[in-house]
């Protein structure tokens, strides 16, 4: 008999299972089960609101379009003002929330003025301000993740906080130097986060954010001598921390930049146009978002493509390497279905 033919009689042979052509039929090996395609994990927005005093009233505003969009944040990253909001936004508060307390909001409640060679202002009214406002919890058991960037005073590391107390974990990130004394918290003592990280890009990235959206509130030199020594302590922070600040902003995916350059660290006056200003930057920025989202969206879902084929073809190849002899060699015949090969 030609080998093609007794290759084609065993083949036969093995796929009718007849007992006369070598025993017991062979057990039929389990066909690969059907892939269900993963579901690509929801995509995490991190928002990281910069310092900037007084404009940091503006923080609301993007925070309210971002909601109105859909796009609301899944974790916050503040530095000075920006841990202010933050910090707020992150214990359950939505953007309406925001702005009523920011409207009703009384200077007098978060400035407690002290004549000392740290500072004229304790900080104290802040921490007590926010710690009531979150319902004196910690940072960790803020309703979205948040962290707090301070500048730690003994050796210029940024800090970031994490855990503890949320009201004093802000004050320190608020404290400019000269104006607020600093917070000693353990054997450290704390300023500003805007001397090392004026929009806390990283930090946001940290919290798991798969977007960062960076809102630049920071005073930036313009060839203008600032009015008075609360400006020129605001824009001697922004120099220090620009050239800083710029490498960290750049590795946030959008950047949203309200005009409010000409709102003063201490007027307070114009909270309703820094807010104002704030939602007309984030509606100005929402196609931006909104593609990077998407891209991120197809990029998951390709991804989520080819671990599904990649199953499939492992779950095939067992399938095959399952198979008896007498099947394997049907197979090579082509008369053996047992293992469906993948899409």
């Amino acid at each position: 008999m030609r080998p093609s033919l007794l290759l084609h009689s065993l083949a036969l042979c093995a796929a009718l299972g007849l007992a006369a052509c070598g025993g017991t039929a062979p057990t039929r090996p389990a066909a690969a089960a059907d892939v269900q395609p993963p579901v690509p994990a929801p995509i995490r927005i991190g928002i990281a609101l910069g310092g900037g005093a007084a404009k940091g009233f503006a923080h609301i505003g993007v925070i309210k379009m971002l909601e109105a969009n859909g796009l609301a944040p899944a974790v916050v990253s503040g530095t000075s003002a920006g841990s202010v909001v933050g910090a707020l936004y992150a214990s359950g508060m939505n953007a309406f929330d925001l702005q009523e307390k920011a409207v009703a909001l009384d200077e007098t409640r978060i400035r407690d003025l002290q004549l000392s060679t740290g500072g004229m202002v304790l900080g104290q009214k802040l921490e007590d301000y926010v710690n009531e406002q979150v319902r004196r919890k910690p940072l960790e058991q803020l309703a979205k993740p948040f962290v707090a960037v301070a500048t730690r005073l003994e050796d210029g590391e940024r800090t970031v906080f994490a855990r503890g107390n949320t009201g004093q974990a802000v004050r320190a990130s608020s404290s400019v130097p000269g104006v607020f004394q600093p917070v000693s918290i353990g054997k450290f003592h704390f300023v500003d986060g805007g001397i090392v990280s004026p929009v806390p890009v990283d930090a946001a990235r940290q919290l798991g954010a798969d977007i960062v959206i960076a809102v630049d509130i920071s005073n930036k030199a313009r060839g203008q001598s600032p009015a008075n020594l609360l400006g020129a302590l605001n824009q001697s922070i922004a120099i220090m921390g620009q050239k800083l600040g710029q490498a960290e902003l750049a590795r946030a995916d959008v950047i949203i930049t309200p005009q409010v350059l000409d709102i003063g660290p201490a007027d307070f006056s114009q909270r309703t146009s820094a807010i104002v200003e704030g939602e007309k930057a984030a509606l100005a920025a929402m196609p931006q978002i909104r593609e990077r989202v998407a891209q991120l969206q197809a990029e998951r879902a390709k991804a989520a493509r080819l671990a599904q084929q990649k199953v499939a073809e492992t779950q095939y190849q067992a399938c095959l390497d399952n198979r008896s002899r007498l099947q394997k060699l049907a197979g090579l015949a082509q008369l053996d279905d047992t293992c469906a090969a993948p899409k």
